[in-house]
């Protein structure tokens, strides 16, 4: 198949200043979606050449950040409106142009030629009552363990050689420096940090990396700023441990971010609160915490069993975690979805030939 897969993101580090969570994926996922027999046409801005001037990530891609190519399905990393950003007029100072693209290309193949379209609701962004939810041709998929009715499971993908690779002695025996320490912004993240992470990080050696704009009510907790994503990796490899936070509507729908594989395939433990539905299913139980003082009380036994065997297996058994966000079953899901059959068979059949 041809798939069109619009994205406003980058396929390799990209540039600090910008909150893109889906680098550690997006490309795996593309890659495998290739090794699947597919041809992707990216449909948004190559923002690796364009923002960050490096090629070399999409050099396996062909970019079309305007036409209208033949497509045999579209694929949306959905897009929402954000003001004064892409809601002002092209060309105006700050504005991007996903927002408008992404209309564009819904009311050429999914509105118009019934094209097979996924929508990938990422944010969980896309309205429940959204009329595109009930279209003949949307599928849409949810990063989560419980998705809203009629929305099928996507997960983020964590790729299967960095999983096949990872060494649980060997990631024990790391010098870890940093007790605690999140990579990640503050987007409606205030809640959690109050109460899971700033007791505890008061009293321990921690560090918070990631745009946090409005952090007054926690006065002497370290906040570094943006980190490149680069080395994201290394932070986490110094770290012992991070708490796994998100925004209230993730968390009651089990919706986890790709922070979880980015810290553990480092071996720091992730800690994940209990009002995270399904958080037994993220982390091994031991890992789980209900408070503040919790927290605390969960790093100083990890202190205490650093760099023997029961860390090593506490490792172990998060690694097995990730099993849940296998590339290649993520990617299997992506393409039976896009491969099973639908009411726009024969419209798109007839776009291939007259496009």
């Amino acid at each position: 198949m041809r798939i069109g897969y619009s994205c406003w993101g980058f396929l390799g580090n990209g540039i600090t200043d910008t909150p893109d969570g889906g680098r550690s994926h997006r490309r795996p996922l593309l890659d495998a979606l290739a090794g699947h027999g597919h041809d992707l046409v990216l449909l948004q801005a190559d923002r690796d050449r364009a923002e960050a001037h490096d090629s070399a990530p999409g050099e396996a891609f062909r970019f079309d950040p305007s036409g209208f190519p033949a497509l045999d399905a579209l694929v949306l990393e959905w897009r929402w409106p954000i003001a004064g950003r892409n809601t002002t007029v092209c060309g105006s100072p700050g504005h991007t142009c996903d927002l408008h693209r992404q209309e564009d290309l819904l009311a050429h193949y999914t509105a118009d030629r019934q094209l097979t379209t996924m929508v990938w609701d990422k944010d969980r962004k896309l309205p429940a009552d959204s009329h595109w939810r009930r279209a003949r041709a949307v599928t849409v998929c949810e990063a989560s363990l419980t998705v809203t009715p009629g929305a099928h499971r996507l997960l983020f993908p964590a790729d299967d050689h960095l999983l096949d690779a990872a060494d649980p002695q060997g990631l024990a025996a790391l010098p870890r420096p940093i007790t605690l320490a999140y990579a990640g912004n503050q987007y409606e993240r205030d809640a959690a940090f109050s109460r899971y992470f700033a007791p505890a990080a008061a009293d321990v050696h921690h560090q918070v990396a990631g745009k946090w704009t409005d952090t007054d009510r926690w006065p002497g907790l370290r906040f570094t700023g943006r980190l490149p994503f680069s080395e994201v990796d290394s932070l986490y490899r110094r770290s012992l441990a991070t708490v796994l936070l998100l925004p209230e509507r993730y968390a009651a729908a089990g919706q986890m971010t790709q922070r979880i594989f980015e810290a553990v395939l480092a071996g720091c433990l992730p800690l994940a609160p209990a009002d995270i539905a399904g958080a037994h299913l993220f982390v091994p139980r031991p890992l789980i915490v209900r408070s503040g003082a919790d927290v605390r009380e969960k790093l100083e036994w990890l202190r205490q069993i650093e760099g023997t065997d029961d860390h090593a297996e506490l490792i172990s058994a998060s690694l097995d975690r990730l099993e849940l966000f296998r590339l290649s079953t993520q990617a299997a899901t992506l393409d039976r979805l896009l491969r099973r059959p639908a009411g726009n068979a024969a419209t798109t059949s007839l776009w291939r030939v007259t496009a």
